[in-house]
């Protein structure tokens, strides 16, 4: 029975490439980095009036650092499919803007990571709630506004929600040939800020303890840390410091981001780079190291490799490739939904390239077969009517 009602809605879905061009090109027309919290909001609004549209139960959790996060869940009872995303980029206002089609690609800020896969999302749904299916499937989800930092501050409001998923599905975007990604490193940002005692460099240069010098040689030590091999790697990607040429700099800071592999790999980098800032710390000077995002690596395990065996079928019968992406360097909030014991995938956005560039695009082309894909997948876990909620309404 849910799967005659299916074709109803993948009829419906095959004919909508231009609608979802155009949701997408209002989503990336609207700036929204991560710290523009304004920016971020007016895109949670627009995908929030939309699940509201097709009868999904939204709610927006404040922060008081970026953007509204936007959880939201179906009424049916059963073994719950966790929707993951992000409203949030990496590109200020003025940086990079528009959205200009080239042949089958869309360019522009976050056209590709990751408002195309919130377009996937959005439309699958719609197309399940058009086939009257949308009611019948245990569903939960939560886009969030800070990913391209870290999510430092939904995480704990992410693994509450998620908690007890069945399984979870990340519309981060699609790999070449949409290979699906079951494993990625984990991501750690230290804020680290030196202070020393400021001087003039032609008169007191002796009463001067220079900041700088003490964590130009934390910098040092710092790359060092790095070991491919194990899959570690330490990047200094921010330093500052001083003011003028002729004064002794009493204060210095950077951003160092860290990768690994496993958690404990991750705690040990860590607790080498504070072994390293003491030894670094010349005389009259001190170091201090903030962990502002820490992110847990995903890690592969025989349920998430199932799951994206399976979620590799309903790919497949859309048209599209499947298999495992290798090992992406990149974290998601994948990573947190993995952490939970949730069997995770990710990558299930559409095609295309140059994220985080001026050059990124999206493949127009794939947005239609990646939402049918995924309204495949989520059909088959429909439930009975009995374990439907009263509340649930509208068209779905």
């Amino acid at each position: 029975m849910f799967q005659d009602r299916l074709e109803i809605g993948l009829s419906w879905l095959a004919g909508q490439r231009l609608a979802m061009q155009r949701l997408l090109e209002r989503l990336v027309r609207q700036s929204s980095f991560t710290q523009d919290p304004s920016g971020v909001n007016a895109v949670v609004s627009m995908i929030e009036a939309e699940l509201s549209r097709i009868g999904l139960k939204g709610t927006r959790i404040p922060s008081t650092r970026f953007g509204d996060h936007l959880y939201f869940e179906s009424a049916a009872k059963g073994e719950v499919a966790f929707l993951v995303g992000h409203t949030d980029t990496v590109f200020p206002r003025r940086s990079f803007e528009g959205f200009v089609l080239q042949g089958d690609f869309a360019v522009g800020p976050g056209v590709f990571d990751m408002k195309g896969g919130l377009v996937v999302a959005v439309f699958a749904l719609e197309a399940l709630a058009r086939a009257a299916l949308l009611r019948h499937i245990p569903l939960r989800g939560m886009f969030v506004s800070d990913e391209e930092v870290g999510s430092p501050d939904s995480q704990p409001h992410m693994r509450a929600r998620a908690a007890g998923a069945a399984c979870a599905l990340c519309l981060e975007s699609g790999r070449a040939g949409d290979a699906i990604v079951t494993e990625r490193k984990g991501v750690a940002c230290v804020e680290i800020e030196a202070r020393g005692v400021g001087a003039h460099a032609g008169n007191e240069h002796d009463k001067g303890r220079n900041a700088v010098w003490s964590l130009a040689r934390l910098v040092d030590r710092a790359q060092s840390l790095t070991d491919y091999a194990r899959g570690v790697t330490v990047n200094v990607g921010v330093f500052q410091g001083g003011t003028t040429k002729n004064t002794v700099p009493e204060q210095a800071r950077a951003e160092v981001d860290l990768r690994y592999r496993t958690e404990e790999d991750g705690e040990a980098t860590y607790r080498a780079l504070e072994a390293a800032a003491q030894t670094a710390a010349v005389d009259g000077t001190q170091i201090h190291l903030v962990r502002s995002a820490w992110r847990p690596p995903m890690t592969r395990s025989e349920a998430s490799a199932a799951l994206a065996a399976e979620y590799g079928r309903c790919q497949e019968e859309s048209g599209l490739g499947s298999g495992e992406a290798p090992l992406s360097g990149g974290g998601s909030d994948a990573c947190t939904t993995s952490a939970l014991g949730i069997p995770s995938i990710d990558g299930l956005g559409p095609r295309g390239a140059g994220f985080h560039t001026i050059e990124e695009r999206v493949d127009i082309a794939s947005l239609v077969p990646k939402a049918t894909a995924l309204a495949r997948f989520l059909s088959r876990r429909a439930v009975a009517d009995d374990q439907v909620g009263s509340e649930a309404a509208g068209p779905a």
